[in-house]
């Protein structure tokens, strides 16, 4: 019985192949018209005909998704926070039941905007940022509800709510929604989605028990040098990915293991880097990417903030033993965090390659993640605050990395997340002044293209404000949940 239309054998690869549709995650967002069984049974019928018509035929057996660059008109001169607020209703999403890839969530949700039609994990939580200061708490409560439906449901929070995205998760910012609902709630909050927050925990921590000399790796943790356990990102799967089949099927045209290169592709999505030269072996070569033998310094703090939460939630229980052991297992990982990840020499934060036993050397962003989880000692800030000033700092803001590569995650390209992250995390430190720069040369951009244009944009070129940003694998995406979130918190900080 076939499930998704990505299990449509030779229709679905020559659906994609032969790009019916520009965008790849088209065709896995349609509605089919007819069972699949029997559209299957319908092309191997007709696809030999002389005047079959593959396009054609998918207009008559699917329904086309519309894009969710909401059919809003933006009013010429409307003050930008008051754009926002009409935008939160033309991103908002009811719960829907239906016969495509999308995963039926019980609750009312924001999207990111155009191809983005579905919730997406980590962008969701710097959208609550600015749904927040919006005063919208009933939605965050709503969107926490969807995260914690999908754990109960699959055991983990995945990329999206699509089949498709089954496999693999997104950086780990539950924890950082609960806190964020307690702050408008009670501690209370902590205490009743603790039972997810374990659940997502295990989830991460899966096969560690099974780590030793020669199983150095097992899922999405891996046995360090000392002994100590961190965490990297991993994919269930390692076939292309359905919603870019065609990229990842030429990407892969020269490559002996291919398998292994599109677990690695999967893997960088979970990341939400996807894609950076930060997952490259060697420079600008695509092939070489090798996510899974990398420890990335952000998402080991995100697993730092989760023990620490779970530990919080559980001496608000008055079980000290419980607390106890998950604050050792943060004390233990922010140890690892800064033995495997800080460079003494250089200054500054990077990734670890657990299979070589060396940092990487790309400089990034993900090096202020220790800042905003307060892992970092004030020495190590400093020198962090120095490097961003030195390599990252730009007109529009910090670019992500310090390389072009023509990939999304990099060089001119900032995007609205990190910013948030390197500007509260400067500020966790002191280093006020240098934050609200950075905020104000970042809000300067988002407002300079929403004169221009009346939109909010996935990211933003900061290096050459007067350009678009570029790279990756569809077009630059307005709407923009995560921008509009960060814009309005930065706006809220700026005031007070």
């Amino acid at each position: 019985m076939v499930k998704d239309i990505f299990y449509l054998g030779e229709l679905f690869e020559q659906v994609q192949i032969q790009n019916i549709f520009r965008d790849g995650k088209t065709f896995v967002d349609c509605t089919p018209l007819a069972e699949l069984s029997v559209i299957q049974q319908r092309y191997e019928e007709e696809k030999n005909g002389h005047d079959f018509n593959l396009s054609a035929f998918v207009n008559e057996y699917f329904s086309v998704p519309k894009s969710y660059s909401t059919k809003y008109v933006t009013v010429t001169g409307r003050p930008i926070v008051e754009h926002f607020e009409m935008l939160w209703n033309e991103l908002t999403r009811q719960p829907e039941e239906g016969e495509s890839s999308l995963i039926p969530l019980p609750y009312p949700y924001i999207v990111p905007g155009g191809r983005f039609r579905e919730i997406f994990y980590w962008d969701s939580y710097f959208t609550m940022l600015g749904l927040q200061v919006s005063r919208k708490i009933d939605m965050i409560q709503n969107m926490v509800d969807n995260f914690s439906f999908l754990i109960d449901k699959f055991g983990y929070i995945p990329n999206g709510n699509r089949t498709y995205f089954l496999g693999r998760s997104q950086p780990p910012f539950y924890a950082s929604m609960i806190k964020l609902l307690s702050e408008e709630k009670s501690k209370d909050i902590l205490i009743k989605y603790l039972p997810l927050l374990e659940k997502e925990y295990h989830f991460w921590m899966k096969g560690a028990e099974q780590l030793d000399d020669k199983n150095i790796s097992v899922y999405r943790v891996a046995l360090m040098p000392d002994g100590s356990i961190l965490n990297h990102y991993w994919d269930e799967n390692d076939s292309p990915r359905p919603e870019s089949f065609k990229e990842d099927i030429e990407l892969a045209r020269d490559v002996d293991d291919k398998k292994n290169l599109y677990r690695n592709l999967r893997a960088a999505c979970e990341s939400g880097w996807d894609f950076s030269s930060r997952w490259y072996r060697k420079d600008n070569d695509f092939t070489s990417i090798h996510t899974t033998e990398i420890i990335p310094v952000d998402l080991n703090c995100l697993l730092f903030n989760l023990e620490e939460t779970m530990a919080e939630a559980y001496k608000l229980l008055n079980n000290n033993s419980s607390s106890e052991k998950y604050q050792t297992a943060a004390i233990k990982r922010k140890e690892a965090i800064n033995q495997y990840c800080w460079n003494e020499p250089q200054k500054f934060y990077f990734d670890y390659d657990y299979v070589a036993r060396m940092q990487k050397q790309s400089l990034t962003l993900a090096a202020t993640f220790p800042l905003f989880f307060k892992i970092a000692a004030n020495e190590q800030a400093e020198d962090v605050a120095k490097h961003l000033q030195t390599h990252l700092f730009y007109p529009g803001g910090l670019r992500t990395t310090t390389v072009s590569t023509g990939q999304q995650w990099d060089s001119p390209n900032g995007w609205a997340p990190l910013q948030w992250i390197a500007i509260q995390g400067l500020v966790n430190y002191g280093y006020n002044e240098l934050a609200k720069d950075i905020a104000q040369r970042w809000m300067n951009i988002n407002e300079k293209v929403y004169n221009n244009t009346g939109k909010m944009m996935e990211k933003y070129n900061v290096v050459t404000t007067n350009l678009e940003a570029g790279g990756g694998e569809y077009q630059s995406q307005d709407g923009f949940g995560w921008t509009n979130g960060v814009y309005l918190a930065l706006h809220k900080c700026i005031q007070e």
